[in-house]
């Protein structure tokens, strides 16, 4: 198991309570403030802990996905920069075998692609026509990051879950099919996402982790995006 005591992850987990808090009293601007502190944290834990280069990188476009989308004219900035984010999720779960294993478990991707389609289809009449072009890409991209993050290991596969709900609520808020300025809504997308970047992160550095400790911390088939090593880690 990873560790879960450094200060950085300790001050995430303050942040999250912090910010649904303000997100649900609508204590503008602080609970925008908060809510781009959310994923530099947990890139300063990942580096702390010698983490995935890619797994960064990904956190990094997550924080400006949460900044681009404070502002309502760069809207789909910000789905762009998400977009980038979950490029390198991909990325990295296909270095670590994705596709292999969704050959030998394709109900897997089936499973999401029937699910990434119906959140399409349901909320398409209602999108903007400035998003519709751009909604099934991004759709796609949730969609191989819930399947191959699944197929790599189970508790990342949560996190590529909670992130395809999150933003499957956050289509239904800009198609009108729910009320999108409603404190419950921002208060679900805010803590499933919470909830997707933390299962994400943490299922990502285990599994590394435990690839060290089964001796395989210098194969550079593995280890391609990585530091060498985790020295502060705890199995």
């Amino acid at each position: 198991m990873i560790a879960l005591k450094s200060p950085w992850i300790l001050a995430f987990g303050v942040m999250t309570v912090v910010h649904l808090v303000l997100n649900g009293a609508e204590a503008e601007p602080w609970d925008s403030i908060t809510k781009c502190l959310l994923a530099p944290l947990l890139v300063a834990w990942v580096i702390e802990q010698k983490g995935p280069r890619l797994l960064v990188a990904a956190l990094v476009f997550c924080f400006f996905g949460d900044l681009f989308l404070e502002f309502e004219d760069l809207f789909i900035v910000g789905m762009a920069a998400f977009a980038l984010g979950h490029i390198c999720f991909i990325r990295f779960f296909v270095s670590r075998g994705a596709i292999g294993q969704l050959k030998r478990k394709p109900w897997i991707l089936a499973i999401y692609v029937v699910a990434g389609i119906a959140m399409i289809a349901y909320g398409w009449s209602g999108l903007e026509d400035g998003l519709k072009p751009v909604v099934p890409i991004y759709a796609a991209l949730l969609v191989g990051t819930g399947a191959t993050s699944l197929a790599t290991d189970l508790r990342a596969g949560i996190g590529g879950l909670m992130f395809l709900i999150s933003d499957g609520v956050i289509l239904l808020g800009e198609a009108d099919r729910i009320d999108k300025d409603a404190v419950a809504s921002g208060l679900t997308i805010m803590a499933l996402y919470i909830a997707a970047i933390f299962f994400l992160t943490t299922g990502i550095l285990n599994r590394e982790k435990v690839t060290i400790a089964a001796g395989h911390g210098f194969d550079p088939t593995i280890r391609t995006d990585c530091w060498p090593v985790f020295p502060d880690a705890k199995v």
